[in-house]
């Protein structure tokens, strides 16, 4: 039987200090000051809008995310979260993140951010070498990065996150270890160390940087992971590591195929309408200037996912996770029968990549290792 999963809200803040060049999110180039006082406004109108979605669930997890959302005074912030607290009930250990660079904030902000409602950060570091940061595109240096690393730490926060990339153009084995090395000895909370891909649409997709080799790939992902488990570590999803508590309920969510509300420019939506039996997903107006119009609509499209690809969708999600899959979940996230899931499983099971028992699945280590295979039967 279908039920109503938690509900998460996702914030986008479009506007970055400049582009970097393998970013393929809806980020701008921010010319002139952030409109403040009309974006927080409009944020405001398009949760409204939304409000009967959350079918009186309260919120579990906000992220603020961008974009650069730490361009935002903390008095912006403030304004934010205190508009949404008026709309939406927040549950009472309501983990609300802000991503933030190195570059573009200092201690007085993130205490500022603090004093708003925020009670998790997630600090875009990327990398420890200078020349890599400028390879990328980043505007701070690695003394920045350190600084914010050590400001966040002083704060009475819940939790922080600090992303790491690997796979950077030109790295050698040594080099991404040493990265993840002085990133572990700043003792996070939480890790996302994930490995750079050349997406369409991007600087580095029209001119492509040399990267590294496959087999230099996979010995910088093993040595890695081995790394952040010596360290204390669960990695509890793909490219996630965290300390005992400290996993990010929002990404969970994502992963465990909750539901979230997505206000600011072309942030999305996915909606579980109960009484209707049926999932709904939502897309908003992606450029600044056109979500900022007041004669327009703030929904670009709504759509209904089909039955026929919820299984692919809910697996695309859940197998991300490190932990077993109960199976009741797929029937209680879908509204669709067990056999449709096993369905979908049968040629990953029949090669080892899923493992099956009366109540759950998990992925085997050869699956963990080619989890696009597993996806790849289903299409």
């Amino acid at each position: 039987m279908m039920k109503l999963p938690p509900l998460s809200l996702y914030v986008h803040i479009p506007w970055c200090v400049q582009k970097c060049p393998y970013c393929d999110f809806n980020s701008h180039a921010l010319k002139g000051g952030v409109p403040e006082q009309a974006y927080i406004a409009r944020l405001l109108d398009d949760l409204r809008a939304d409000r009967s979605w959350a079918q009186d669930r309260p919120i579990v997890s906000i992220f603020i995310g961008g974009g650069t959302p730490s361009l935002l005074s903390p008095q912006a912030v403030a304004t934010l979260l205190n508009g949404i607290k008026t709309e939406l009930q927040l549950t009472a250990d309501c983990e609300i993140t802000l991503e933030a660079n190195p570059g573009t904030f200092e201690q007085e902000r993130f205490a500022g951010f603090l004093q708003a409602g925020v009670n998790r950060l997630s600090i875009g570091i990327q990398s420890l070498d200078e020349a890599q940061l400028q390879r990328l595109g980043r505007i701070h240096n690695p003394q920045q990065a350190l600084a914010a690393a050590a400001h966040a730490r002083q704060l009475p926060l819940r939790s922080f996150n600090l992303d790491l990339m690997h796979g950077l153009p030109q790295q050698s084995i040594a080099q991404a270890m040493a990265d993840l090395d002085g990133v572990i000895a700043l003792n996070p909370p939480h890790i996302s160390w994930y490995q750079l891909t050349i997406e369409p649409n991007t600087s580095f997709a029209s001119r492509p940087p040399r990267l590294p080799e496959d087999d230099v790939l996979a010995e910088i992902s093993e040595q890695g992971h081995r790394k952040l488990l010596a360290a204390g570590y669960e990695n509890y999803e793909v490219s996630a590591y965290a300390k005992p508590g400290h996993q990010s309920r929002h990404n969970r969510n994502y992963w465990q195929f909750g539901d979230y509300l997505g206000i600011g420019c072309g942030a999305h939506s996915k909606i579980t309408l109960i009484d209707e039996a049926r999932i709904l997903r939502c897309e908003k107006i992606k450029h600044p200037q056109g979500y900022l119009d007041l004669t327009r609509p703030l929904r670009y499209r709504t759509w209904e996912v089909d039955a026929a690809e919820l299984p692919f969708e809910f697996f695309m999600n859940l197998l991300r996770l490190a932990e077993p899959i109960t199976k009741s979940l797929f029937t209680e996230r879908t509204g669709l029968p067990l056999a449709v899931a096993e369905q979908a499983l049968a040629p990953a099971l029949h090669k080892g990549l899923i493992t099956s028992s009366a109540t759950e699945w998990q992925t085997t280590p050869l699956g963990r290792r080619f989890l696009n295979s597993i996806l790849d039967e289903m299409v």
